[in-house]
């Protein structure tokens, strides 16, 4: 070991005894650092990664390897010193290791000169550190096998150009062997055998966070197979000449058995896909424990199928390893459970038949274009997930997320693929388990009481109503077993004390059946499992089938293995687009709407009514407009049973049609809300921290009006970041950004709202401020390139809150609104009788059986809610509209979904169902930049030159001083000689 650090000092004083190293070196950061900021655009990608330096790694280390190595043993030919070090009393392995020990230690001066840049980055964003540890230990090794080539290339030639020129074509070869250019002219097997071989396609993995043994071993092999390689060379120049005697062919058969033992253990590890080690925050590249909770409930085979195509879009094909790699993780997690198939239908007629009959699985045109020809290339990349008679398919729009880098240059990469594959075995599990027994997803016992009046008191309806609740249960009971208790109970009986009780608990009071009848009832249900309480609404249509429908969504709330519903309520279309034929399209909802529908089933409702759906288990209002008092009811009424009522509205609406300007919006909520404590100012939160917004502007050119259209830095599109979510609350997991659009400031009352949890969710700046003014088009004649007047500081605003607990209802001691509108119908009916009896007074006697045989309305208000009913309040019209999202999403070049996920997390998160809650959480979410002016990138861009330079100096001041050293030796020498 001694010997091995005296040869590799006495390489590194040789390297820096010459400019050499200030050169390679400078070069090697200039290249760096030119690559990251100009060529890769970093501020304008806005992701606080340095997976560009990476990426462009594998080329930049050929070239300083090349460089390093050139002169190591060249040199040594040049000055006839290797026969001496041949001759001299040391090991030729202990030479070339010890050489080799020189040129990494060389290359890893090299790499941590860029460290500035990841630290730089870090203080810019939240930046994960898994992968920038794991590209530079994938530098390392990449490095290690390229120097490993340059050093047998060194000892075959005498010439130090012909070395480099060499290694750099080796190297090149070796990397481009595995690359997507050279891999695209072949099929699926044949490029995943090239890219076995590649370096290059290795090292993504690594770069991504993802330490694979077999990637490891790969790089050691190849260092290992040219090391022995360059000292068997070396030990044939030393007995070159001499006749061949059984030393030499010892020699020559070591050698050869070490170079295939290093190529036999990569084939022996290529099955093993389980030794790797996931370093990303969060584990993202891992199969989660919930992914493995959602496996173990599987009681019959899951089929996961991927149909790839061997063509396919250049920027679609890094993903398919990536895909097939997670999905072989699931067949591992499933133990036997889950079923992996990966086919080209394309190669197979039949499969792609079926594909096409029996899950509507298609191939996609893409439209490619190389240097020579533009051609159009059908293919596969889709992802069946079958459980019994259940299906779900995933296609490339489902599982790729795509970003703009750019005019021109488009980044591609799996959005969050365990998330995706996940979300669709839940849906099939519980779709095929919601078809067989209810109580088979409910973990205890389930109590159903019902607080029901005696027969004589009961309306004709209820009474009928009554038999087929007891015929109901009968069948609940048969399916549960000793799972389902039930009691039913008079409240008026034994002095009323349950009646009593039920009012101060409940808030539930006598039911009546019309306006001005004296007779007054009980018909009250509730469900009871593991300290939680359902109210079940009384069915609308009085039925066994409504009945049945009512108590079976009460049971689902229970239950983890069912299918929720989220009942949707958006405004109707705006009548002033009528004439063409379409909704305005400020006012659409389709992207939420689908992505509700990707994990959920989706009951669109109106709530005219007066009651939500019975099946329904959230209920989420978007921007809803002008309800009337039965809508409001509804609503409230939902919160009273113990539900979430998820709300996105604001006193402003927006128009985009010409020039961009607020209008005053009614909901129809804001007394309600306001009895809850909860009130929103009719002002507008602007932001300094704000999103862009693509805006037109006018500019003159002589008489002429010129319409543009700007990205503006808009301040009403209010760009929250990490110090404006609540974290704690486990609603915004998996949210890094979020722009809230046109949003108005909370008021949350601490008195009214005392004994209820009160969490904010989202705030603004510190520094938004407020604005009562409609006129929200900017003006830059008048207020310059930033559009608007800047306002005085109010603080952080308040923009999304939830409030959970017990509610007194709104309409607590008014009349049900149903009755009253039902005596009103009532009322009006009777005066056409009258009219319609004067001039026919036959059909009185007719009209008077029609009403006798008319159902009485009946009018039940619950006065008070479970504790587990809760609100959640977003402050704006827009943010989840069509319009918004496209919008935000052409700003940043992304699809942008973070306002849907948010919902979808207030749903999960709502309805119990975390799991998959906390799979999204670990998916990869792009940290991006803290907002930042065009000054202070380029500050932030002069501070790494600035560092990068004081790298060199340092290299420069260690090359002087081992230069002076070597001189002053030198000159004792000659002063010993004289």
């Amino acid at each position: 070991m001694n010997t091995l650090r005296k040869v590799a000092r006495r390489e590194l004083a040789v390297f820096f005894a010459t400019p050499a190293a200030f050169i390679f070196f400078g070069t090697f950061l200039a290249a760096t650092l030119f690559i990251f900021f100009w060529v890769e655009t970093f501020f304008s990608r806005n992701i606080a990664d340095v997976r560009p330096m990476f990426e462009w790694m594998p080329l930049l280390l050929i070239f300083l390897s090349a460089a390093i190595t050139m002169r190591v043993w060249s040199e040594e030919h040049r000055a006839g010193t290797l026969e001496p070090l041949l001759t001299a009393p040391v090991g030729l392995p202990t030479l070339v290791g010890g050489k080799f020990l020189a040129c990494i230690a060389l290359v890893a001066i090299g790499l941590l000169l860029t460290l500035p840049l990841p630290v730089t980055v870090s203080l810019l964003g939240q930046l994960d550190w898994g992968p920038v540890f794991g590209g530079y230990l994938a530098s390392l090794c990449l490095a290690g096998a390229y120097l490993a080539i340059g050093l047998f290339v060194s000892a075959q030639f005498n010439s130090q150009i012909v070395s480099l020129i060499v290694t750099t074509l080796v190297c090149t070869v070796l990397y481009l062997v595995g690359s997507n250019t050279l891999t695209s002219f072949f099929g699926s097997q044949a490029g995943d055998i090239l890219k076995l071989i590649g370096a290059g396609s290795r090292f993504a993995s690594i770069t991504r966070g993802v330490i694979d043994l077999r990637d490891l071993v790969y790089y050691l092999s190849l260092t290992g197979m040219f090391l022995s390689l360059n000292v068997y060379t070396l030990e044939r120049q030393r007995w070159a000449g001499n006749p061949a005697n059984t030393a030499h062919r010892r020699w020559r058969a070591l050698t050869g058995l070490l170079v295939a033992n290093f190529f036999l253990l990569n084939l022996w590890l290529a099955p093993l896909g389980m030794l790797r080690a996931d370093l990303t925050q969060g584990h993202i590249y891992s199969i989660s424990p919930a992914t493995r909770s959602y496996l173990a409930r599987l009681q019959e085979p899951l089929l996961i199928r991927g149909y790839f195509s061997a063509q396919t879009h250049p920027l679609l094909a890094p993903l398919q390893p990536q895909l097939r790699d997670l999905l072989r993780e699931y067949e591992v997690a499933g133990k036997g459970r889950v079923k992996v198939e990966f086919v080209d239908p394309q190669e197979k007629p039949e499969l792609e038949q079926e594909a096409g009959e029996k899950y509507g699985i298609r191939p996609v045109p893409f439209q490619t274009a190389s240097r020579y020809q533009t051609a159009v290339t059908n293919s596969y990349f889709d992802i069946l997930v079958k459980y019994g008679d259940e299906f779900v398919t995933l296609g490339f729009r489902d599982l790729i997320e795509v970003k703009s880098e750019g005019d021109t240059k488009l980044e591609v990469e799996l959005r969050n693929p365990e998330h995706d594959i996940t979300r669709a075995i839940k849906k099939v599990l519980y779709s095929y388990q919601g078809g067989g027994n209810l109580f088979a997803g409910i973990g205890g016992p389930v109590a159903f009481h019902g607080y029901i009046s005696p027969d004589g008191k009961l309306p004709q309806q209820l009474v009928e109503l009554k038999k087929s609740l007891n015929a109901v249960l009968a069948d609940f009971k048969q399916q549960a077993g000793d799972k389902l208790t039930v009691e039913i109970a008079d409240p008026d009986a034994g002095g009323g004390q349950l009646a009593e009780r039920l009012g101060k608990e409940f808030g539930m009071r006598p039911m009546m059946a019309g306006l001005l009848s004296p007779q007054t009832f009980w018909f009250y249900m509730t469900l009871e499992s593991g300290g939680q309480q359902v109210q079940v609404p009384l069915p609308a249509s009085l039925d066994k089938t409504a009945l049945k429908t009512a108590i079976t969504a009460g049971l689902k709330r229970f239950s983890k293995g069912m299918l929720k519903t989220v009942a949707l309520y958006t405004p109707p279309a705006n009548p002033g687009m009528g004439q063409f034929g379409m909704p305005s399209q400020s006012n659409t909802f389709q992207l939420l709407q689908g992505f509700i529908e990707q994990e959920h089933r989706l009951k669109p409702v109106d709530l005219s009514t007066g009651q939500v759906d019975p099946e329904a288990d959230i209920l989420v209002v978007a921007a809803p407009e002008r309800l009337q008092e039965k809508q409001v009811f509804a609503i409230d009424q939902f919160l009273m049973q113990g539900g979430t009522v998820v709300l996105a509205t604001a006193p402003f609406d927006v128009s985009l049609q010409g020039r961009i300007s607020a209008e005053d919006k009614k909901s129809g909520l804001a007394d309600w809300l306001a009895g809850y404590g909860i009130k929103m100012e009719p002002t507008l939160v602007l932001d300094p921290q704000n999103a862009a917004l693509p805006v037109p502007v006018e500019r003159q050119a002589g008489g002429y009006t010129i319409r543009e259209t700007h990205l503006l830095n808009y301040p009403y599109f209010i760009d929250i970041r990490s110090d404006g979510m609540n974290r704690d609350s486990g609603l915004l997991t998996g949210i890094d950004q979020l722009s809230m659009t046109w949003a108005s400031p909370i008021e949350v009352d601490g008195e009214k709202n005392k004994g209820r949890q009160v969490v904010r969710l989202l705030e603004s700046s510190k520094g938004a401020w407020l604005s009562d003014s409609i006129d929200i088009q900017p003006d830059f004649n008048r207020y310059g390139q930033d559009g608007f007047a800047q306002g005085q500081a109010a603080g952080r605003q308040l923009l999304g809150v939830m409030v959970e607990g017990t509610f007194d209802s709104w309409f607590k001691g008014k009349t049900s609104p149903l009755i009253e509108e039902a005596a009103q119908q009532a009322e009006q009916e009777k005066k056409q009788q009258a009219i319609a009896a004067q001039a026919d007074p036959n059909k009185k006697g007719k009209e008077a059986k029609a009403e006798h045989a008319k159902p009485d309305v009946i009018g039940r208000v619950l006065e008070r809610s479970a504790d587990s009913a809760r609100i959640i309040l977003m402050a704006s019209n827009t943010f989840l509209t069509d319009t918004s999202l496209d919008l935000a999403s052409g700003a940043s070049g992304s699809r942008y979904l973070n306002p849907l996920q948010l919902v979808a997390n207030c749903i999960d998160w709502s309805l119990e169902d975390r799991d998959l809650l906390s799979i999204r959480g670990r998916g990869h979410f792009a940290r991006t930049l803290l907002p930042m002016d065009k000054e202070e990138r380029m500050l932030w861009e002069y501070l790494n030159y600035g560092l990068a330079a004081v790298g060199l100096l340092a290299v420069w001041g260690l090359h002087r001083l081992i230069r002076s050293r070597s001189r002053r030796r030198e000159l004792m020498l000659i002063a010993g000689r004289a």
